[in-house]
């Protein structure tokens, strides 16, 4: 909670709720990963929050911008980013999304696989490519895992680029992500070196890659305390050197949550609190934004937010927290021994730390006629 955003809230009007970013906490956030790692270019991941402040902050810094749609690199260019910063980083994208974007001035695409390696071929002709490869399949370490859904075998990799470069495409470079909010910077560590081995096999063939795109991942601080950014990135660097060598290649990263989470704060209200028998000691607590309000990363309560309420630290007690829906999957945290004050009540506000990744942009745009959170900026 800054002091600006603190500010915000005390003289705040608007109906809850409602999201603030501390633009302050962006640059601060970007400053820093950058001169840790002035070795890496880093585009930002859009789609933790695309909103336009944000973008036109660390357009201002000199940032770069992971694109999922066509709809972000608008967004992108809109806003006066220069096409040849962007990435078209997900690897499902129409053919037609891929020729605007082309046409557009962007050249460099991502791909795991035959279909989508032909689609750029044929409408992007002589673009950058890079092959997003598996790694961490079980999404050890991360709170929000990838799973399989995204990236191939190091072995198809190897042919894809064979392929990529007889198509007339220029096979880049190769990316993976070892999972969002990941905790353990030892995931890195297998990523880079499977990197590497990619890179000397293509290269016996005629093919000499330039870039690793090592994703995003690097966590931010919710509940539970997190290792420090030098941690990671120390090891990072370690492994470059290890797998590299003095030669290491162009290193870009996609940060999203990191630069944004702790930048944002959720306001929220709640509507009701309950007990489902007499004697009952855990309450139910109805706040007035749930799953389809924009916490859709509590699912499986794999995101554990921080709450603060107008009663500080007093009298504790054990809650399940939902959200206002008539959707009874619309339950916060019931496994995790969420505790909240007992004078807690109907009409209390409550501040949900950590929000400014992942919340505005999941929300529905009207479930239950319930409308989106607004954001303000500040």
């Amino acid at each position: 909670m800054t002091p600006k955003i603190s500010a915000f809230l005390k003289e705040a009007e608007q109906d809850s709720p409602f999201l603030v970013v501390d633009l302050d906490v962006v640059e601060d956030r970007y400053t820093q990963l950058h001169s840790s790692f002035d070795e890496a270019k880093i585009y930002y991941a859009m789609k933790a929050n695309p909103a336009r402040p944000i973008l036109e902050r660390l357009n201002k810094l000199g940032s770069s911008f992971d694109a999922a749609s066509i709809g972000e690199i608008q967004e992108c260019l809109s806003v006066g980013v220069d096409p040849k910063r962007i990435s078209f980083g997900n690897t499902l994208k129409k053919k037609s999304d891929i020729k605007k974007a082309f046409d557009m001035g962007v050249t460099l695409f991502v791909f795991d696989c035959i279909e989508e390696l032909e689609k750029i071929a044929e409408v992007a002709p002589g673009a950058r490519v890079y092959c997003r490869i598996l790694v961490n399949r079980h999404g050890a370490g991360a709170s929000w895992p990838l799973s399989r859904k995204f990236g191939c075998s190091s072995s198809m990799a190897h042919d894809l680029l064979m392929q990529a470069k007889a198509k007339g495409l220029v096979p880049y470079g190769l990316s993976f992500h070892v999972g969002s909010q990941q905790l353990d910077p030892a995931h890195w560590g297998k990523a880079i070196s499977d990197c590497s081995v990619l890179f000397d096999a293509l290269r016996e063939v005629g093919i000499k890659l330039e870039m690793v795109n090592i994703g995003g991942g690097l966590p931010a601080h919710y509940q539970d305390d997190i290792p420090c950014l030098s941690d990671f990135i120390d090891f990072i660097k370690e492994h470059f050197k290890s797998n590299f060598g003095n030669h290491w290649p162009e290193i870009f990263m996609e940060p999203g949550r990191f630069i944004v989470a702790e930048a944002g704060v959720l306001q929220t209200e709640v509507v009701c609190v309950a007990i489902k028998d007499f004697g009952e000691e855990v309450r139910w607590v109805y706040l007035d934004v749930g799953k389809f309000g924009g916490l859709a990363e509590t699912i499986d309560e794999s995101i554990v937010y921080k709450m603060i309420t107008p009663y500080g630290e007093d009298e504790m007690g054990p809650v399940i927290v939902a959200g206002p829906t008539c959707d009874s999957c619309d339950t916060l945290y019931e496994r995790t021994l969420y505790q909240l004050p007992l004078a807690l009540k109907a009409g209390d506000k409550v501040q949900i730390l950590s929000a400014g990744a992942y919340t505005t942009m999941y929300a529905s745009q009207g479930f239950n006629g319930f409308a989106p959170p607004s954001e303000y900026f500040v």
